[in-house]
């Protein structure tokens, strides 16, 4: 009976310690300071969308008279309409061609290029001089670039059209494509690339059967990355656009009062609501491999 006694208090003794617990570890505290600090940036953050938000849904009579983060009471989408009907989808469509026109090209080009570097093992004296030239592209910044770029533009008779913007941002996206795209090739096992070429396969069947699909995160975070850089590009559009019909959205946003006795502060938000949800829309679709593609080399 002591026995039997003894025994079954060992087993409630046993099953009384919290499962999980090792011995000779210390449980994990929470990290209160981080998590303040979190929710401190997410308000620093989502605050400032809310007001615009919900500014935007009220009349500019309104906008002076209520608090400014309060909701109105009676909300109006009479400031998108306005918007809409000041050629807000003509300045939407020339940045949607020139973001498409833009990352469609560089992309693929920057692919081919770092496949092609990495694939030569820095045997090509061209190769390995074409990613030299890729690298000191990183250190040129836009703005010092303006005035070469806005000669070339005039003397090639593209000044003021959608083709002077796509050109130069495909140059300037190339250089961190092919950078961010090596390094991922460079991760792909090259018993992989042995075995297709054993099994008869070109190149460029390697390139689009193995490689492409090996480094599809890559690709997508540098395409996001790229477009949202040519999305919301200012100074470009600045200097070789003059059209109003060639505006891209930024530019519009500039030029955009909302009223022709004042800036109508509420419709100016609906333009940049609008302006906001093709941002929103692609980093939703885009957001796992996004987020895969930029962690990738922190598990290595």
């Amino acid at each position: 009976m002591t026995a039997t006694h003894t025994s079954t208090g060992a087993g409630d003794t046993a099953a009384a310690k919290p499962r999980g617990h090792r011995p000779g570890t210390t449980p994990q505290r929470p990290n209160w300071v981080g998590g303040l600090v979190s929710w401190l940036w997410l308000a620093v953050v989502i605050v400032p969308i809310y007001w615009i938000v919900i500014t935007s849904l009220k009349t500019q009579g309104t906008y002076f008279l209520t608090n400014p983060l309060v909701p109105p009471s009676d909300p109006t989408l009479e400031n998108y309409r306005l918007v809409i009907e000041l050629d807000f989808p003509l300045y939407f469509l020339n940045s949607l061609i020139v973001a498409v026109g833009t990352v469609v090209p560089a992309v693929t080009f920057s692919f081919m290029a770092a496949y092609a570097i990495v694939r030569s093992g820095g045997a090509g004296r061209f190769l390995r001089g074409v990613n030299s030239l890729f690298l000191m592209g990183l250190a040129i910044p836009l703005q010092a670039t303006v005035i070469p770029v806005y000669l070339m533009i005039i003397k090639l008779h593209l000044y003021d059209s959608l083709t002077a913007l796509i050109l130069p941002s495909i140059a300037f996206a190339i250089p961190l494509s092919v950078l961010v795209l090596g390094n991922f090739i460079r991760d792909v096992p090259k018993e992989l690339f042995e075995s297709m070429r054993l099994d008869g396969a070109t190149e460029w069947t390697t390139l689009w059967r193995l490689a492409f699909p090996l480094t599809r995160p890559a690709v997508v975070t540098v395409s996001i990355y790229n477009a949202l850089t040519v999305w919301n590009g200012f100074l470009l559009p600045l200097i070789l656009t003059q059209s109003p019909d060639k505006r891209t959205l930024p530019l519009a946003l500039a030029a955009f009062q909302g009223g022709p006795y004042g800036v109508n502060v509420p419709a100016v938000l609906a333009a940049v609501v609008l302006t906001m949800l093709p941002i929103l829309i692609l980093y939703t679709v885009g957001r796992r491999r996004l987020l895969s593609g930029l962690t990738a080399g922190f598990g290595k």
